[in-house]
């Protein structure tokens, strides 16, 4: 699976309830014991934790959301192109703390026609899973057949 977060037409409430609400369902499916966040601008529009996740993820998902807003890229993709294998260095240039971000897969920016408008993070499991079910979440939204306009009908 590429890195390439899909660019969408449109996020609002109710696209955060499907991605949210989907995850939901495939990590139940899966087992997988994941936190799920979705932030539109500094609004958590959505947020759940499935069994086996513990509030350690939910600071995880926060770190990581941090590195978006801050770099505008997933974290998964800072944490390969501009940690590599020296998180200090990392920290230290950017003058960030250890302790607020995590340049680590799982976080993703919503992007609408080109802007940041959110983030959506997932934690609890190993980093690029993380990443790749986000990214199949938004893609999944991106893809998603417009309902008809009924309201002429």
């Amino acid at each position: 699976m590429t890195s390439a977060t899909p660019d969408l037409d449109r996020f609002d409430l109710d696209a955060a309830w499907r991605v949210g609400s989907g995850l939901v369902q495939t990590g139940r499916a899966a087992q997988h014991p994941v936190v799920i966040v979705i932030w539109l601008g500094e609004q958590r529009a959505f947020h759940a934790a499935l069994p086996g996740s513990s509030a350690d993820n939910d600071r995880w998902a926060e770190r990581k959301a941090r590195v978006v807003r801050r770099f505008g890229r997933s974290s998964h993709e800072v944490g390969v192109e501009l940690v590599g294998d020296d998180l200090t260095a990392f920290l230290t240039a950017f003058g960030l703390s250890a302790v607020e971000y995590a340049p680590t897969g799982g976080a993703v920016p919503i992007t609408v026609r080109g802007a940041l408008v959110g983030v959506l993070a997932v934690s609890g499991l190993a980093s690029l899973e993380d990443h790749e079910l986000a990214l199949a979440a938004l893609r999944a939204e991106r893809d998603r057949p417009e309902p008809a306009d009924v309201r002429g009908a």
